[in-house]
């Protein structure tokens, strides 16, 4: 195995601060904000606010655009608050509190308040007051005439009148879990889609005579159904049924997706799209819109044709699709404008590790346009009602994460200034700086690297490598639009200012490079592909001047524990010590959690494949300590993946330290807890690198 080398270091100063560690909770101190949404009049918009684990919803209205608290909750209690929906005249806004069920129906409680929690829909003025109660549930959408309320309640559609004191009725028990709930432009129907595990349907209800018709029904999977703008007919996504893709695995062909458009009436349909066959043949999933029904009846998609998810617009009578976003890059947030002729999204197109706002026309008469440029990262467009404001939410790399708004041609601002702490220390914090190292296949992996502040010439740094999870995800040059991410980047700038020289890896199978890096061959349960990035990460640090070699460190989340279980359990000798937090440890047993039907006595060679792409496959090579962290309502990584490795690493005499957390979910819905996690894996590294004595 050659030693990877340094590819390329981008060339621009780092600028050295005054040595000093900064707290974790301080640099985790500013709120999160997530949820932009644009009201349908006044040109009003609202966003969600975490502060330090207490959510609450911001509006902001023009022209001034000065964000205010609307509503008034106080308390840390990990519920969260999503789903906002306006009402038609913008005076009363909608969301829903509390998570989803897991599995088992559960609803997170993340305090084992004895009291249990609920998911449940409010509704409060924007003028101000206090929020009503409307109903549990979730999925809220508004009539077209805002008189009602309709929404998903464990299973079963209801409608609730708007009106104060109006009653919530059940309208419909429908097979399947329920999503993409909208109204007919007349009012009249619901339509909405019914997943049934192998397959899955859209379906119009019909709300006077309470009965459903189905559109083009088959076995495949149908999906992101739309109403056209007379009501008359639905378009929607088809995926070909399969039994033989295996999730955790390469998936860069099959049979090509379609788009049908059906009459709503009868249910009858015809595909105006089918993809090509090869590359880009399977649905590349974005953020927001799958599927918008645009001025002059086009049709706007994302499709790999290229290797590169981009964007595409098609006839409703059919026809070759357009490009509208040529290039090697990666489009993501997609929504429209109110007048439905340009599409507004995110890309990193001449930016790779960063991401800015963009525009096009739908019928792709004009290349697309640049909102947005710079260091910063933007996120989450919303289209004021009148097309004149871009709200977003951006951050830097220095800067955490804020609302923001473009006014006509106008820089973007703060929606809400003084959110983030007068105290927060941007002046500490220090520019991560890219790196591309060639994995020990050649195969070039992007990073970011972030050297302490005061560093000399001469110095032997402790080192710490960073992994991401999904493994569909990627860290940026800044903070990261992802709270869990932005998290895990605070942690990166807390050990870079204890001292410590960290590698944040983007490797293969993570997404901002091209489905072929995404989809990488043997990735994942086909082959564990990615220890190699792991390994080529380890010496690249492993040879720089200003780090020890014998205190190099890994450390992740979910897939990212999963590569640091794999680094443990493989190259103990390299790595000194590692934080497994809710890591993948048998890769049959994690595909079985989001697939139940999964049989591994179904096809024992691909079974015995992905286990030997476990850690529990190389456990006996484990010995270097590891501190497991997990909540037991992990509803992404069972918390039995955790028992499971903790017990084979004490039959072999391996240092396990453990940080649980009882009835906490994946992505820990505590401020708290993270700070925690966060203080217990810095006073780990501490330690079993002798930073510093027990």
């Amino acid at each position: 195995m050659r030693l990877c080398r340094l590819v390329a270091l981008l060339a621009f100063p780092l600028t050295l601060q005054s040595q000093g560690e900064i707290p974790i909770e301080t640099l985790m101190s500013a709120p999160y904000p997530g949820g932009m949404s644009a009201a349908p009049s006044g040109g009003l918009v609202a966003w969600v606010l975490n502060d330090r684990g207490v959510r609450n919803v911001w509006v902001a209205a023009p022209p001034d655009y000065k964000g205010r608290q609307l509503t008034q909750y106080s308390k840390a209690d990990g519920q969260e608050i999503g789903g906002l929906v306006w009402s038609k005249d913008a005076g009363t806004l909608y969301y829903s509190r509390g998570s989803a069920p897991n599995r088992a129906g559960e609803i997170a409680n993340p305090t084992s308040d004895p009291a249990g929690a609920e998911q449940t829909t409010w509704r409060i003025a924007v003028a101000g007051g206090s929020p009503t109660r409307v109903s549990a549930g979730s999925s809220m959408t508004m009539s077209p005439d805002g008189a009602t309320m309709a929404f998903v309640r464990r299973g079963t559609i209801w409608t609730a009148p708007v009106a104060e004191g109006g009653t919530p009725m059940q309208v419909a028990t429908i097979r399947g879990s329920i999503g993409a709930l909208s109204w007919s432009p007349d009012g009249t129907r619901l339509l909405f889609a019914s997943n049934r595990g192998t397959h899955a349907f859209i379906g119009v209800l019909h709300l006077a005579n309470k009965s459903v018709t189905w559109m083009a029904p088959s076995v495949d999977t149908d999906e992101s159904p739309v109403w056209s703008p007379d009501g008359k007919q639905v378009a929607f996504l088809r995926e070909a049924t399969t039994t033989k893709r295996l999730i955790f695995t390469p998936d860069r062909r099959g049979e090509p997706f379609s788009i049908l458009v059906a009459d709503a009436s009868t249910g009858k349909g015809r595909v105006v799209f089918r993809a090509d066959t090869g590359r880009g043949s399977i649905h590349r999933e974005i953020v927001g819109a799958q599927l918008t029904w645009a001025a002059g009846d086009r049709l706007v998609f994302a499709w790999e044709k290229t290797g590169w998810t981009s964007l595409y617009s098609v006839p409703v009578t059919g026809g070759p699709a357009k490009l509208l976003t040529p290039g090697e890059f990666e489009v993501e947030y997609v929504t429209v404008t109110p007048d439905r002729r340009e599409i507004v999204y995110n890309s990193n197109q001449g930016d790779i590790d960063r991401r800015d706002i963009w525009r096009v026309p739908v019928d792709g008469s004009a290349l697309p346009r640049a909102v947005t440029s710079g260091a910063d990262i933007e996120w989450q467009p919303a289209v004021t009602s009148d097309g004149g404001a871009i709200a977003l939410l951006k951050s830097g790399p220095r800067v955490p994460a804020h609302a923001a708004i473009i006014v006509a041609a106008a820089p973007a601002r703060e929606l809400a200034p003084g959110t983030i702490p007068a105290d927060f220390p941007i002046a500490k914090i220090v520019d991560p700086q890219p790196v591309i190292i060639t994995s020990t296949d050649g195969m070039r992996i992007h990073a970011q690297l972030f050297l302490p502040a005061g560093a000399k010439p001469g110095d032997k740094r402790p080192a710490a490598i960073f992994f991401h999870g999904g493994s569909k995800r990627q860290m940026l040059l800044g903070w990261n639009y992802s709270s869990y991410y932005a998290n895990a980047y605070a942690m990166n700038q807390h050990l870079a200012s204890k001292g410590y020289v960290v590698l944040s890896v983007n490797y293969r199978s993570g997404i901002g490079y091209g489905m072929e890096f995404r989809e990488a061959l043997n990735y994942g349960a086909s082959g564990g592909a990615e220890y190699q990035d792991v390994m080529a990460a380890g010496m690249y640090l492993a040879a720089r001047p200003d780090v020890d070699p014998k205190k190099v460190a890994l450390w992740g989340g979910s897939y990212g524990g999963y590569l640091t279980a794999m680094g443990l359990s493989r190259a103990s000798d390299l790595f000194a010590a590692g934080v497994d937090i809710h890591g993948v440890h048998d890769w049959n047993v994690g595909i079985k959690n989001f697939v139940p039907s999964y049989n591994p006595l179904e096809n024992p060679e691909r079974t015995r494949r992905a286990f030997n792409a476990s850690p529990m496959a190389t456990v006996d090579g484990w010995r270097s300590p590891v501190l497991v962290i997990h909540g037991d309502d992990d509803r992404n990584v069972q918390f039995v993946e955790t028992v499971t490795l903790v017990e084979a690493l004490r039959d072999r005499g391996v240092e396990v330290e453990q940080l649980i957390f009882p009835d906490e979910i994946h992505g820990f819905l505590r401020w708290d807890r993270w700070v925690e996690v966060f203080k217990a894996s810095a006073d780990f590294l501490d330690r079993r690198l002798g930073v510093r004595k027990p």
